[in-house]
């Protein structure tokens, strides 16, 4: 489409062309007129047929209007559009920490499509994956971001009105970066600095220092969550014991002074408040005691980020965000996309928490939210198979409630996707025995295809259930799909084979289970038939999530995927000998099949409705992996 903007349009010029390229819009002095206005209040849009007009008060909001108007004269010549904004800021947070480090270009695209739908902050997670002059060991051959490309980011996020804020961590979460002997004199326990060490306030001077610089922006996240043994390593040997509520604000009295020395605003998680003044630890106790001193003694000039995404019961987050009220300022609060621990994301549990959470910021006067999408456990999902879940942040951000059909028609035109398409992801881990929604929280697929056909570990999890004929099913639909989302068809490719992998491993264990029992030694030679289009099967899944890694992420952290999926294929291989080997009669059983299947229970207590979770190297083996 031609089209000739008009009227406030220098400030915008830049981001206009980076948008006007991603929707195919020509600029054109000949081209159908837009006027645009700045000015406040909300997003105004309107066409007829002699002229379009945009009126917008943030430039993010101006983005998304273009998006929402262009959208609508391709079924009308005449309408009329307002939105009004529920929160002041709304985005999502990149984990970089979790092994998969996405490239520049990868987040430039993610940029391009967040400012399409209306979304303005990114919050770069970045645990020890951004370079720092003085400690070479810090985040080495993980990836780590050069000052360069964090500002090539930040550039390109201010022309679309985007706001980059640095997300690191001053105290617990920091295991891959003191895992190094620099980090000897400054380490409290394996993943929690020392506080009170000089070389510690030394070492978080720097990291702020160095994070900050590349942004415009003068927030910084701190972290400070999940201190879980605060205190109680190097530091209870030279200090003994102390008060966790007075260690914690001592350090981040600290923390607060240096990056006030920069001019900078911190933000830090909430839980270790609540963790503390809980009698069990809990960060959703909502009998949680905090003294009256501790919270008088936070800095004024802290904002807490309430995280929760797991809760589906509107009323309890209302009671949260209260408690969070009473440290003296509104939370920002921070859901999640649940692309985190499994191999496809929890859309089920993504839209029950969103749906109950964001109502309740809108009803308490939340104003500032943002959507984690974590990469826990090897970011074996990939980011941009969760842009469901960030559609429906930004559509939560311009209206009181969310209406399904307008939902997916948004995605369609910002994304140029078929919702219910990358929907049927959810369908990897909702398999049968698993309850509607996988609320939760099963990863029967990742357990499927890591776990081994010879110990079987969570065969005893899923016996009696058509799992082969759920993931074939799948497949087929899949197959489908990849048709109609050409633009994301590395992500369906994937997919398919993943489905079609699971069509034949996901019961095989049990299948070879039962006939070593019966000693039916047809079926054992059968299936051992199986084992190497199987490998080969592996193999090429592989290789299809290799090509999607590389084409977002940096190299770095993919060899751990590598090396899992070596392990699928050389167990296979291990499995088809020991196989031939009772066949011929070298070996007169096979212990592993001899062992009974016991249900796997560990390390979470399964409710009724989930078949397990678990990180990888509790699926694939009962022994000692590691140490």
């Amino acid at each position: 489409m031609n089209v000739c903007f008009k009227g406030e349009v220098e400030t915008l010029a830049d981001g206009l062309d980076i948008i006007c390229n991603e929707l195919g819009i020509q600029q054109d002095e000949k081209g159908f007129p837009i006027h645009i206005q700045q000015k406040q209040g909300p997003i105004e849009i309107d066409c007829n047929k002699e002229r379009g007009a945009i009126a917008y008060e943030k430039r993010i909001h101006f983005f998304r209007a273009l998006g929402l108007w262009i959208e609508e004269v391709q079924r009308s010549t005449e309408f009329q559009i307002t939105e009004v904004p529920q929160f002041t800021m709304n985005g999502i947070m990149i984990d970089a920490s979790r092994n998969a480090v996405m490239t520049v270009s990868g987040i430039q695209l993610l940029l391009r499509k967040m400012a399409i739908m209306g979304l303005d902050v990114v919050m770069m997670y970045t645990e020890d994956t951004f370079a720092v002059e003085n400690y070479p060991y810090f985040g080495y051959m993980r990836g780590r971001y050069s000052e360069e490309e964090l500002k090539a980011c930040d550039d390109y996020a201010h022309l679309l009105g985007i706001e980059m804020v640095p997300c690191i961590q001053t105290l617990a979460h920091l295991t891959e970066a003191l895992k190094w002997n620099y980090a000897g004199e400054m380490r409290d326990t394996e993943d929690i600095l020392l506080v009170g060490s000089e070389k510690t306030y030394k070492f978080i001077e720097d990291l702020i220092q160095t994070a900050s610089r590349p942004f415009r922006t003068n927030r910084i996240h701190i972290g400070m969550d999940e201190a879980h043994r605060l205190g109680l390593g190097t530091y209870l040997e030279e200090n003994g014991y102390r008060q966790r509520f007075s260690i914690m604000n001592e350090h981040l009295k600290k923390v607060v002074s240096i990056a006030d020395k920069y001019h900078l605003n911190p933000i830090i998680w909430s839980d270790m408040y609540f963790r503390l003044g809980s009698k069990n630890g809990n960060y959703y106790d909502l009998n949680a005691d905090i003294p009256a001193d501790v919270i008088e003694s936070i800095p004024e000039n802290l904002q807490l980020v309430y995280w929760d995404y797991y809760h589906t019961d509107e009323a309890f987050y209302q009671k949260f965000i209260e408690k969070h009220k009473a440290f003296g300022s509104n939370p920002i609060f921070a859901g999640g996309v649940w692309t985190w621990n499994g191999i496809a994301p929890n859309y089920g549990k993504t839209f029950a928490t969103t749906d109950a959470a964001l109502s309740a910021c809108k009803k308490t006067g939340v104003k500032e939210v943002f959507a984690t999408m974590w990469g826990d456990n090897g970011a074996e999902t990939h980011p941009y198979s969760g842009l469901v879940g960030l559609q429906l942040f930004a559509e939560h951000g311009y209206a009181e409630k969310v209406d399904r059909t307008r939902l997916a028609e948004r995605f369609s035109f910002c994304v140029g996707g078929n919702i219910e398409d990358f929907l049927t992801l959810n369908d990897f881990d909702e398999t049968p025995g698993v309850s509607k929604g996988n609320l939760k929280e099963s990863h029967p697929s990742k357990f499927l295809l890591y776990q081994d056909v010879l110990t079987g570990l969570y065969d005893a999890n899923i016996k009696g259930l058509p799992m082969n004929q759920h993931y074939e099913e799948l497949a087929s639909r899949l197959i489908e799909a990849k048709d109609r989302n050409q633009q994301w068809s590395s992500i369906f490719s994937y997919y398919v084979q993943l489905a079609r992998v699971l069509s034949v491993k996901a019961e095989f264990g049990l299948k070879l289970k039962s006939a070593y029992d019966s000693q039916d030694r047809q079926e054992i030679k059968r299936l051992s038939d199986q084992l190497s289009p199987l490998r080969k099967a592996v193999d090429e899944l592989r290789k299809l999530h290799r090509t999607l890694w590389f084409s977002t992420n940096k190299p770095f952290g993919w060899e751990v995927l590598d090396i899992r999926y070596g392990g699928v294929i050389t167990r296979l291989d291990s499995a088809y000998e020991r196989l031939q080997n009772w066949l011929i009669g070298n070996v007169d059983n096979i212990e592993e099949l001899e062992e009974d299947r016991l249900y796997h229970d560990a390390p979470w207590v399964m409710p009724e409705g989930a078949l397990g979770r678990n990180s990888y190297h509790r699926i694939v083996t009962a022994s000692a992996f590691s140490g």
